[in-house]
């Protein structure tokens, strides 16, 4: 049986673009009371871009601030409601700057203090708004923050826009960073100009940590457009759940961990249905749906309503219950192109199973295609290598 391509997220929205401007801002004033009797020509000079009052900066645009006879003490970069923005201070004190893109239509405030060389201590600030951006790009990711998932789930960052770029590509990429708890390698593939998607380069160990910042506000991803928002996301890696299903014993063996937990009996589709052989992972769950042949374009031959469903492709390969069939299961194929299995079983699957678990069919004349659901596993890393507009992997930094 099969149902349609379930959605994805992402919303687009319009506004309007204006050019940037640049300029200083110095701290000629002392507002934090000097240290000692220092000469007024050994005091510090801080010098802050953009300039107080500068109004349309473009949000890729970094904030600078320099120290001229002294360095720098502090520097703070804030907005909103006391949120703070990360930057990075020199080794030699000399200067600071910011270290991702600014959200659009945004006002910022930066605080910056030095010491001279005679101790005295002074004070610059600068507050700025950055402009509105005729293309606003707007993401969403998965799986959702906070989810338990399977080894061979992957990560998708989904783009309201398309970025069409290798430019574009390249800068999205630069601005996505991945830590965990055990550092492997991976790398980023794009699946279109709106998906861009993280696999490691095998399985994800059992009990990883995984925290994934995609550093989208301020980006400029093409010609006006910008990220409006960071991102973040944090998920765990749940036990090493693998399923095969071989078409020619009609059975299932499920594995955690390396140990068979069960075998089904289960039938798979007839001829004209077959159903698709390759790696494929447990996209979505749902307990209780209608499966319509009206949704893969062959409206009347069937409307049933199925239970314990667990969807494998976008096209509508499930695992469900077929209490229709339990006669044919383990014998014969005699599906519409899902994976029938009893009641008993077909719950047992459901319970168990965690989105990104991995399901392996074999032994059908049909072929997964790749793009028919998340298959990051239908490419060998070679090929998935390819995929990156950087063309190199990325091993996580650190959990902290």
């Amino acid at each position: 049986m099969r149902k349609g391509r379930a959605g994805t997220a992402g919303a687009a929205i319009i506004g309007a673009l204006a050019i940037s401007v640049a300029g200083c801002s110095s701290g000629g004033g002392d507002k934090g009371g000097g240290s000692g009797g220092g000469k007024a020509e050994d005091a510090a000079k801080l010098a802050i871009t953009p300039a107080t009052g500068t109004k349309q900066v473009a949000p890729d645009q970094p904030v600078l601030v320099k120290a001229d006879k002294g360095k720098l003490t502090s520097v703070t970069l804030t907005y909103g409601k006391n949120q703070k923005a990360e930057g990075k201070l020199a080794p030699d004190g000399k200067s600071w700057r910011s270290s991702w893109g600014l959200r659009p239509s945004t006002t910022y405030t930066v605080t910056a203090q030095g010491s001279g060389d005679g101790g005295k201590q002074v004070t610059a600030t600068s507050t700025f708004t950055t402009l509105t951006p005729a293309k606003k790009l707007e993401t969403g990711m998965s799986p959702l923050d906070g989810e338990t998932v399977g080894v061979g789930m992957p990560v998708q960052l989904l783009l309201s826009r398309p970025v069409s770029t290798k430019a574009g590509k390249q800068a999205v990429e630069k601005a996505l960073e991945v830590r965990m708890s055990t550092p492997v390698q991976g790398a980023w593939y794009w699946i279109s100009d709106k998906e861009v998607d993280f696999r490691p380069r095998d399985y994800w160990p059992s009990g990883e940590k995984v925290k994934v910042i995609a550093h989208l506000a301020g980006l400029k991803a093409g010609e006006g457009m910008y990220g409006m928002k960071d991102r973040t996301l944090s998920f765990t890696v749940g036990p090493k759940h693998i399923t095969t299903i071989s078409d020619g014993t009609h059975r299932a063996t499920v594995t955690e961990n390396g140990k068979v937990v069960r075998t089904m009996k289960v039938s798979l589709g007839k001829p004209g249905h077959d159903s698709y052989s390759g790696t494929m992972i447990a996209q979505e769950k749902s307990a209780h749906i209608i499966m319509d042949s009206a949704t893969t374009g062959d409206p009347g031959e069937y409307r049933i309503p199925t239970s314990w469903n667990v969807r494998l492709t976008y096209s509508g390969t499930f695992v469900h219950s077929a209490p229709w069939s339990t006669g044919e299961q383990g014998v014969s194929d005699v599906s519409h192109g899902c994976v029938n299995a009893s009641p008993t079983d077909a719950k047992w699957f459901f319970n168990f199973t965690n989105r990104g678990d991995v399901v392996k069919v074999t032994g059908t004349s049909r072929k997964l295609q790749f793009g028919n659901g998340p298959t990051p596993w239908v490419k060998s890393w070679d090929e998935w290598l390819q995929g990156s507009a950087l063309g190199v992997p990325v091993t996580g930094a650190p959990l902290n």
